[in-house]
């Protein structure tokens, strides 16, 4: 490990100290100050052994080379896949469009970090957030965001008639620290229990949260981790995406005024691609291409499709 990585997790470990500490000022809740407690003594443990790997990690051989290659390609997204139109197949579909992503962002080398997610009946997802981290990662898969189309014979449809079915698909950048500020004011932090798949020590204790920001209305909810503190920071990790995603829209509609129409849905409203399973074919309706193998893409293999749309926004565009 590098000395920007350890301080980066020194930094991270720190604040969750600060948090955990934060929490043992209301003592209400007896359970979870027992957490609270609990995430102080790790990560304190954690911290003077990150501390001692800083102190003994080489000082300034490929530090700078570090800054100058990948650090500034880094990139962190927030992906939230939801189920539209079309029922039990909808889900299943958006289950098929999170492990297309998933296994892209493993072939890039990419690190992953589901945030959220609601599993359903037959391999499906209502919804489900997830975090990518890796080289030009939002370059690559921004202009994944809109609502994506099949057309397929469903695995409950028994007369073999083919149903259309949508999932949409926002791409967020994660913002840096300095972007969004949340105000402890403007939250309002409730805790419940956690419903759905996951097993007794998942359901028995009340460790899903979920996080309202006043001003805006946004609420988002959090049960995946078994560890109420965890679900506490993937939620909030969506919801600065979410803000800053809303302020970036809201910049784009009060700079283009007469094109609010044709960008205000842009991100999230508009059909972008259809993939028709019986004639094994993937259309991308922006840029009027297709492609066959629809198996292999369904299966990670993006790269043509990425590819494509980069060099039609940008014809002198590259991706590596």
């Amino acid at each position: 490990m590098n000395i920007q990585s350890i301080e980066q997790e020194l930094k991270e470990t720190r604040k969750k100290i600060d948090q955990a500490k934060e929490i043992l000022k209301n003592p209400e809740d007896r359970e979870l100050l027992s957490l609270a407690e609990e995430e102080i003594k790790q990560c304190e443990k954690k911290e003077k052994e990150l501390e001692e790997q800083l102190q003994n990690a080489p000082k300034k051989n490929i530090v700078d080379k570090e800054k100058t290659t990948n650090k500034s390609n880094t990139q962190s997204i927030i992906i939230e896949i939801r189920a539209g139109a079309g029922g039990d197949e909808a889900a299943i579909f958006a289950n098929d469009l999170f492990r297309m992503y998933s296994r892209y962002a493993m072939d890039q080398g990419w690190d992953q970090k589901i945030l959220e997610s609601h599993a359903t009946g037959l391999e499906g997802v209502k919804e489900v957030a997830f975090q990518l981290k890796g080289e030009n990662a939002w370059n690559q898969l921004k202009q994944e965001a809109g609502v994506h189309r099949v057309q397929r014979i469903p695995k409950t449809e028994k007369s073999g008639r083919i149903h259309t079915s949508t999932a949409s698909v926002a791409v967020m950048l994660k913002p840096k620290k300095t972007e969004t500020t949340l105000r402890p004011d403007d939250l309002r932090i409730d805790i419940f229990r956690s419903s759905g798949p996951g097993g007794q020590n998942v359901n028995k204790r009340e460790t899903a949260v979920r996080v309202t920001h006043i001003p805006s209305g946004i609420v988002v909810a959090s049960q995946n981790e078994r560890n109420q503190l965890r679900n506490k920071e993937n939620a909030l990790a969506i919801l600065e995406a979410r803000l800053l995603e809303k302020e970036t829209r809201e910049e784009v509609e009060r700079s283009c005024g007469e094109r609010k129409a044709q960008i205000g849905g842009a991100m999230r409203a508009e059909k972008i691609r259809t993939y028709n399973f019986p004639q094994d074919r993937v259309t991308d309706h922006r840029i009027g291409k297709k492609w066959h193998n629809i198996e292999d893409i369904m299966a990670g293999k993006l790269k043509p499709i990425i590819k494509a749309f980069a060099h039609a926004v940008t014809p002198e565009s590259k991706t590596e």
